[in-house]
């Protein structure tokens, strides 16, 4: 496993001074002026008070990442006025706050945010007016790969506004020759979500996110944790996790582009035979999954086998985990609200012997493991997947007693 150290690994020492929330401007990075290790510890004290009922036998020391230049992915309202946007949030009253300089985001995420922000002013479009419901420019979202490369997606309002950024595509290519991925994104409703059904892509179709062990192919829609050196920490403890418990069978449920699942294949000896089932509802996930499983060479591989399903994860388990292709062991890694009440009980009486739990909300993890009385939490860590807020990652290794 490549672990990760228990103090920041910035280049910079010293509490992270950040002169927008000094100023008021901006106050997501909620817990900014408590130092990183308070920030750890209480993150680590809080989620061993939620999982009380479920103590683990172990806890081991969290994983803990830089305390700045983390985020691989920015989502940036555009405001301000035709010709002079700004990029960053909405304040209360929906006026455009620049955040260009924000000390979380990744540095090549930072660095092509003024370049973005000048193309834009080039274009006439002009910038959403909340209250007014009129303009264009709603929303930028930046990601950022381990390479550098990039994905950059625009998201407007009408079809107008497509048009436009279409026919200046290749001046932004020139000006941003990192960009692997550009879209635009329409969304048309006036409602508070950041993007919508409609992606046109204007250059590639996925970024390549070339992790230690594994590439991963992301999609303008796709999930991946924003957080990509704790994200690589969080597979690789899974995927040691799992070769410990060394089943001749795996199910990825919720498994997104496949990290889990990839990684858990790609840490089994050649010779070892494991079948590796990754079940995801998004079907462009799935397709990216595959491509990564095919540049890993897994058809060809002796005794080993990686297939991706689009399925509900909920509905696969119940409609499998009574057959032979039961697995010998399952992770688990939904969104916020948790497994929920149907997917718990049928892994509460599936008779499968372990289940890796990865969780972004220790409140509805504890919830689950109260639906599945049968296991036990053997081990537990905490991923500081999001500093200077109160949200983390945190995986569980649950074994039926």
């Amino acid at each position: 496993m490549t672990s990760l150290p228990l103090t920041p690994t910035s280049a910079a020492t010293g509490q992270l001074n950040c002169h927008y929330f000094n100023d008021g401007l901006c106050h997501s990075c909620t817990f900014i002026e408590t130092p990183h290790h308070d920030q750890v510890a209480d993150k680590e004290a809080w989620c061993a008070e939620v999982l009380a009922d479920h103590s683990p036998d172990s806890w081991l020391p969290a994983a803990v990442g830089a305390d700045r230049d983390f985020r691989n992915r920015a989502k940036l309202a555009v405001g301000g006025a035709t010709g002079a946007v700004t990029m960053g949030i909405l304040d209360q009253d929906f006026h455009g706050v620049d955040l260009r300089e924000c000390g979380i985001q990744a540095p090549q995420i930072r660095a092509v945010i003024p370049t973005i922000a000048d193309f834009l002013n080039g274009t006439g479009l002009a910038p959403y007016d909340v209250k007014a419901r009129r303009g264009e420019l709603k929303f930028v979202h930046v990601t950022a790969a381990p390479s550098g490369d990039l994905m950059i997606r625009f998201v407007v309002r009408s079809q107008h506004g497509l048009d436009v950024l279409r026919s200046r595509r290749d001046r932004l290519m020139e000006l941003i020759p990192t960009a692997t991925v550009i879209s635009v994104n329409l969304l048309p409703e006036h409602k508070a979500v950041l993007e919508g059904s409609r992606e046109e892509m204007l250059l590639g179709d996925s970024l390549r996110m070339n992790l230690d062990r594994v590439d991963l192919h992301l999609r303008p829609q796709s999930f991946f944790q924003t957080n990509t050196e704790v994200a690589i920490g969080l597979y690789n403890q899974v995927a040691e996790w799992v070769d410990e418990i060394a089943p001749a069978s795996l199910w990825d449920l919720y498994c997104g582009v496949g990290g889990f699942a990839l990684y858990c294949a790609e840490a089994t000896d050649q010779q070892i035979s494991r079948k590796v089932t990754g079940v995801e509802l998004s079907e462009q996930a799935i397709e990216s999954a595959k491509i990564s499983a095919g540049e890993l060479g897994f058809e060809s591989r002796t005794g080993a086998g990686v297939e991706f399903i689009a399925a509900d994860a909920t509905e696969f388990a119940e409609s499998n985990l009574g057959t032979a292709e039961r697995p010998d062991c399952v992770i688990v890694n939904p969104p916020r609200r948790g497994i929920g009440s149907r997917l718990s009980a049928a892994l509460e009486e599936s008779g499968i012997e372990h289940v890796v739990y990865s969780s972004c909300n220790p409140l509805t993890l504890a919830k689950d493991l109260d639906r599945m009385p049968s296991y036990t939490v053997e081990r537990a860590r905490v991923f500081d997947m999001f500093p200077h807020t109160k949200h983390l990652e945190v995986a569980v290794v649950l074994k039926r007693h």
